[in-house]
């Protein structure tokens, strides 16, 4: 909404701008001036006025479909320090989890900090369940919507529902009417990437979303609890192979993963990311985005231990 004692609308949310240089024209141009005892004219635009910027920015953010419980998300409350805290793990240990969220947070909240200098197209944050990829995804798209972009989140399975129930001939909406903002926003989130399980429609999908915005040279974010054949240490965080810290998680790791179905499956039954997704699509996201890895146990248990509520 307009300030009503802008200086430069009135109140309007519009200004006028004359002589704008002509790779600067907006598209529509709204009349010309006649200039006062001369014989010239004047283009003159219409254009949105600066004070609009904060509402522009909140009904951008309305749009982006971030689910609710999610809303609060941003960097300043993703918490880094707490696994040591909790007297859980071994000190090595619980200070090794605390450098990898605090490492990941710093990647990227540089990313969405110097967007879109750079040369990555996006980001794909891995992790165990609860080590706040969600958080640090939707942190990033907050902090780029607040810098006047535009953005879209998904969670991957209701993403690939909303597609196949287009297909319904009682459905209200097309595949393109679905497709159309996802393929063309300017920065898309996926979350829970390979969640669902794969099929040739899923895979075939998959690929044309990806490959479409990485032509288009659009900025995808996503995460997903699969990882790789062989787990590395957190390089993509900014550090090198690390020694005993990342031989104690993976030791740590080799428990059971509890499932939304409530399902218990052991670390070594999960998927990788490739068998989830396909060759094609693991290879695509090497090149598009720059892989951030969370090595660490559930936060919720942490949180609740600590006494916290994230």
């Amino acid at each position: 909404m307009a300030q009503p004692d802008c200086p430069h609308c009135g109140g309007t949310g519009w200004k006028t701008v004359e002589r704008i240089a002509e790779d600067e024209k907006p598209k529509r141009v709204s009349w010309e001036k006649p200039v006062a005892d001369t014989g010239e004219k004047r283009s003159v635009w219409a254009v949105l006025c600066d004070c609009t910027g904060g509402d522009r920015a909140a009904r951008t953010l309305a749009r982006a479909r971030i689910p609710k419980k999610y809303e609060h998300c941003d960097f300043d409350n993703f918490e880094t320090d707490v696994y040591v805290v909790t007297g859980r793990y071994k000190s090595d240990e619980a200070a090794a989890y605390d450098r990898s969220l605090e490492k990941a947070k710093l990647v990227v909240e540089a990313f969405a900090r110097d967007y879109p200098v750079g040369a990555e197209a996006g980001l794909l944050i891995m992790g165990p369940f609860g080590t706040g990829k969600t958080h640090l995804a939707i942190a990033a798209l907050r902090k780029l919507i607040g810098r006047g972009h535009s953005g879209l989140f998904y969670n991957y399975g209701e993403l690939l529902r909303a597609i196949q129930d287009s297909y319904n001939p009682n459905s209200q909406t097309t595949e393109m009417g679905i497709l159309k903002p996802i393929l063309e926003s300017e920065v898309l989130v996926i979350d829970d990437l390979g969640f669902i399980k794969p099929s040739d429609w899923v895979r075939e999908m998959v690929a044309h979303i990806l490959n479409s915005r990485y032509n288009a040279q659009l900025t995808t974010i996503l995460t997903t609890m699969y990882k790789d054949e062989e787990a590395s240490a957190p390089q993509a965080n900014g550090g090198g192979p690390s020694e005993g810290p990342t031989r104690s998680f993976s030791r740590a790791n080799r428990g059971t993963f509890k499932l939304p179905s409530a399902q218990e499956i052991s670390s070594q039954e999960l998927d990788t990311l490739e068998k989830r997704t396909g060759k094609h699509i693991r290879s695509r996201l090497y090149e598009m985005c720059r892989t951030i890895e969370l090595f660490a146990p559930d936060y919720r248990l942490a949180f609740r231990e600590a006494g916290r509520v994230r």
